[in-house]
């Protein structure tokens, strides 16, 4: 009796096995049929080209931009320590930074403003004293000497970064009073006494004036520099010993933040980039796209994509990551789109390594901010999305699949590299979808190392992948 009951008993659990079996496939299949239901947003149409800064070589000639194009450091924040220090505390990390893949540096505005070494920098008084005349209470600036400046940026160029200047030119703080016949008051217009004797300002050059009453905008009150003056485009621009040209051509930086391009013509900064040269990106602060797209255009200039950092702020913080699918400037215009997560204005995203995974492995040029990096953020997760942005984010961009907790993007890779593709998780469990990859019969791995899988792609270039609970994943051909 008990030979026939084993035999039965054998039967019955290959029977189960082979029913577990069949349902497991149909459980696969039934989710990659679900997948397969996204219908596929082919966002960018270009040849494929990474975002470039105008300049291929770094003066040692040793660099070449990377596959995915380059990442810039905001070098600063808010009431960075006073003391004039700072300086010397960036020329410390360039290196560090150089190897982490840095491409660029953005600097506070460099130059002597109403409160001297306390100022930020966003009240210029003197653009020629970079902390080597005693004005305004001190010689240094907040941030240091003009020796430490110019040691700072030999420093950067010797690891192969770019240095970029935060330049100021809507309006100017520090000047003396004077009457001023076109407002029958008294304003603080007098710049004649500034201690470097370049650049001179009264009551002419300011609005309101013999040009006009005013411009686009003015800021909290200071007095609002005319660019229609030809004597201030002169300064600011034309002339060799002029703002743009010194700051270019002496001091060696390689280009420009242009804060509060609100207050002045989008024709201004395409001047500037005419007659001086090298990078440029504007602080048009506004999330509307094609207020961004139109000043980016008319300027001849590179933008920071408020738009994007809205919605990721929405998606990421909201719970909807379908947001990411809304129109952004890095969609609308990737080569003219600087990405970022935080800066020294404003710091809403809660959820910080979503976003930086997603601005680092999506087109325009992204931005990471110095107290991220340095202090609040782990800076070994940062390195990893630093290299395989520098590395792997290349081409044109699919969204692959989006709802409230999950988000899959492919970068379609150009000029012989395979791209990749990006899973973030917002849920607090572990996913896994099916998704559509360029790569047929391959083994792929993730790069972030936050998943242990090494799956093949099918013949027809589906494959099954995961990501952590509050996390992300960055999927690439294992070579």
């Amino acid at each position: 009796m008990k030979k026939p009951q084993a035999k039965f008993l054998f039967v019955s659990m290959i029977t189960a096995l082979l029913c577990s079996c069949s349902q497991n496939d149909s459980v696969e299949t039934d989710s990659k049929a679900e997948s397969q239901k996204f219908e596929i947003i082919n966002v960018t149409h270009h040849d494929g080209k990474p975002f470039s800064t105008g300049s291929k070589s770094s003066l040692t000639g040793k660099y070449v931009d990377n596959p995915g194009g380059g990442v810039m450091m905001q070098a600063f924040y808010w009431d960075v320590p006073s003391g004039g220090t700072w300086w010397n505390t960036v020329s410390s990390k360039v290196t560090a930074w150089g190897n982490a893949g840095i491409g660029s540096i953005w600097l506070p505005p460099a130059s002597k403003a109403q409160n001297g070494a306390f100022s930020m920098g966003y009240d210029p008084t003197d653009y020629f004293d970079f902390g080597d005349y005693n004005q305004n209470g001190s010689t240094e600036t907040r941030f240091g000497s003009k020796t430490e400046l110019v040691n700072l940026i030999t420093a950067a160029h010797a690891e192969n970064i770019k240095v970029y200047a935060d330049i100021v030119i809507n309006h100017n703080s520090g000047g003396q009073s004077e009457a001023n016949p076109f407002t029958g008051t008294n304003t603080w217009t007098n710049f004649n006494g500034i201690s470097s004797g370049k650049f001179k300002r009264t009551y002419a050059n300011f609005y309101k004036n013999s040009f006009g009453n005013n411009d686009e905008g003015s800021f909290g009150g200071f007095p609002d520099l005319c660019h229609a003056d030809p004597y201030v485009k002169d300064w600011l621009w034309i002339r060799a010993d002029g703002v743009g040209k010194y700051y270019k051509n002496t001091m060696k930086f390689d280009g420009w933040r242009f804060d509060y391009v609100k207050g002045f013509g989008a024709w201004v900064v395409n001047a500037w980039n005419a007659n001086v040269g090298g990078f440029s990106v504007g602080e048009l602060w506004d999330s509307n796209v094609n207020i961004l797209n139109d000043w980016a255009n008319n300027a001849n200039s590179s933008v920071f994509d408020f738009a994007c950092y809205y919605k990721m702020n929405d998606a990421f913080d909201g719970n909807n990551l379908a947001l990411l699918n809304d129109d952004m400037m890095w969609k609308r215009n990737p080569y003219k789109a600087v990405t970022f997560v935080t800066n020294h204005d404003t710091d809403e995203i809660w959820s910080k390594m979503l976003a930086y995974s997603y601005i680092l492995t999506h087109e325009g040029y992204p931005t990471i901010f110095y107290r991220d990096y340095e202090e609040w953020l782990d800076k070994n997760k940062l390195n990893n999305l630093i290299w395989i942005h520098n590395n792997k984010a290349t081409g044109t961009t699919s969204i692959l699949y989006s709802d409230n907790d999950e988000y899959v993007a492919r970068r379609n890779g150009y000029n012989g590299n395979p791209g990749l593709v990006v899973y973030i998780n917002n849920s607090d469990v572990w996913q896994e979808r099916w998704i559509q990859t360029n790569w047929a019969n391959t083994q792929i791995k993730d790069f972030t190392g936050n998943s242990t899988w090494y799956p093949t792609t099918q013949a027809d270039k589906w494959v099954k992948i995961q990501c952590p609970p509050k996390g992300y994943s960055i999927w690439s051909i294992n070579q």
